[in-house]
């Protein structure tokens, strides 16, 4: 299935300034409100439905012998048809 990335914003920010996203995005989740993102002259605007599947990955990429880069990547995903309710098992973040 093809891809189409409809926003992407990748910058350099404080911990406090990533927290700060995270909290409104958290708590547009809470209060059960859309998520715009924007960025310059990009937006979009997203509607996660009551229960869309929530992925947590950690990654290193590089190589096996040096050093690499390390992520975390947190994705909401749903289907545009009918919402979504999946999952793999209860995910615990500390």
């Amino acid at each position: 299935m093809p891809e189409e990335v409809l926003f992407k914003s990748e910058t350099e920010q404080s911990r406090a300034e990533i927290a700060s996203m995270l909290r409104r995005v958290a708590d547009n989740l809470d209060d059960g409100k859309s998520i715009t993102l924007t960025a310059g002259a990009d937006s979009v605007t997203m509607e996660p439905p009551a229960r869309p599947t929530f992925e947590v990955k950690a990654e290193r990429e590089g190589p096996a012998d040096g050093p690499g880069e390390l992520s975390i990547e947190f994705e909401l995903e749903w289907d545009e048809d009918n919402g979504g309710d999946g999952g793999s098992g209860e995910l615990e973040i500390e």
